[in-house]
């Protein structure tokens, strides 16, 4: 199997430490010979590739912009450029990965007690325990202010009530982080898997992100210890810090998946020969494409580096991550679109990965902030009015 080379028209290599470039070898290293041979099957059949679990938390993948408890404690640069190799192996292992850290390490870390984070952290980490994040409700996504599931005060306890839906690893977690509406305002819950009144259920049929576990939690008279609260969690502020975190690591996973896409179609337009036995990469409009795809890529390696050097100095705020993730999704995702059109009818069987990128980068746009919620959020600091309330 040929190893990844990269895609770097503009020295960016030369912004990388070399602690980072191996960081980014490591990690492509182990998407070329352990993700490739397997991720076109395992999206064929909808399953996700469970056997890599323990790999990636001996690697330190888990949380590995975070410090202490078993966790690996690299930059947020370093972090990205795993993410970014991640996700050329497919959208649905990166987000596997995304939630593990960026959405149950970090709350349990920021917001839980020392006792949880000494529970919950270690094991995490190391990927014997699976979590996922609960906040999403059947009629509540891009207003998570509008939830319905309630955790009401009985004793000593909590009684969670509500239902949650889109929860990636929701089937698999062995604890959840679970968001309820409270006579305290908004408050963060972790509720063990086997929990009475816990149950969840897949869904299936999905065409997108087959390769990952998306579940729906639901909650019946749910009695939740006071100790399982999240002390530190208060508001809506501490759910939508968690995304931000999550919003990041999107932001630099895509590039992975355009830069296999527009590589599958350079390599394909230099091989395959039409009209006067010259390839197509000959031609000028396919040049356009390449050219386009070249230079866009590396605009969003720049916003990419940028927004993590600015996170390693605590100077990244969520509207500069929704340009990160707006700008690279869509960048992403017409990559694919182009990719798809160069390959021609090859374009769409699976000898090839791009429909399998178009089709996951369609839910990337949507999920953790929909393409419209992140222009929103940018308008608002452009102008000062936020135009969704």
């Amino acid at each position: 199997m040929s190893t990844f080379r990269g895609v770097d028209y503009l020295h960016i290599d030369s912004l990388l430490s070399e602690e980072e470039k191996l960081v980014r070898q490591t990690a492509r290293q182990f998407v070329d010979e352990q993700v490739m041979p397997v991720i076109r099957n395992c999206y064929n059949e909808g399953r996700f590739p469970a056997s890599l679990v323990p790999q990636m938390g001996e690697m330190g993948f888990f949380g590995a912009n975070l410090d202490g408890y078993g966790c690996a404690g690299m930059s947020n640069v370093d972090y990205g450029l795993i993410m970014q190799e991640l996700e050329r192996g497919d959208s649905g292992l990166r987000s596997f990965v995304s939630v593990q850290g960026a959405l149950v390490m970090y709350p349990i870390l920021t917001y839980g007690s020392e006792e949880q984070r000494q529970r919950y952290l270690p094991r995490l980490a190391e990927g014997s325990l699976i979590g996922c994040f609960g906040l999403t409700e059947p009629g509540f996504g891009s207003n998570p202010g509008g939830m319905t599931t309630t955790a009401k005060r009985d004793g000593g306890d909590w009684i969670l009530n509500g239902e949650k839906t889109w929860i990636t690893n929701g089937g698999v977690a062995g604890v959840a982080v679970v968001w309820a509406r409270t006579d305290e305002g908004f408050r963060g819950f972790l509720v063990d898997q086997g929990t009475p009144g816990y149950s969840t259920s897949d869904i299936h049929g999905k065409l997108s992100m087959r390769a990952s576990i998306t579940s729906s939690l639901a909650f019946a008279d749910c009695r939740i210890p006071d100790s399982q609260r999240l002390p530190a969690a208060s508001g809506l502020k501490a759910a939508l810090s968690c995304l931000s975190q999550a919003r990041f690591g999107i932001g630099w996973g895509v590039l992975g998946a355009a830069m296999d896409c527009f590589d599958t179609a350079r390599q394909y337009t230099l091989m395959r020969k039409q009209f006067d036995d010259r390839p197509i990469a000959a031609h000028q409009l396919v040049q356009e494409k390449l050219a386009w795809m070249a230079l866009e890529i590396t605009k969003g390696q720049l916003l990419a580096i940028h927004c993590g050097r600015l996170k390693d100095q605590h100077k990244l705020d969520f509207a500069h991550i929704s340009m990160l993730k707006k700008n690279n999704v869509g960048m992403a995702l017409e990559c694919a679109r182009l990719s798809r059109d160069l390959l021609g009818a090859n374009g769409i069987i699976d000898d090839y990965p791009i429909m399998r990128h178009m089709c996951n980068l369609e839910t990337v746009k949507t999920y953790e902030g929909t393409d419209h919620m992140h222009t929103l959020i940018i308008g608002e600091r452009v102008t000062g009015i936020p135009a969704y309330r």
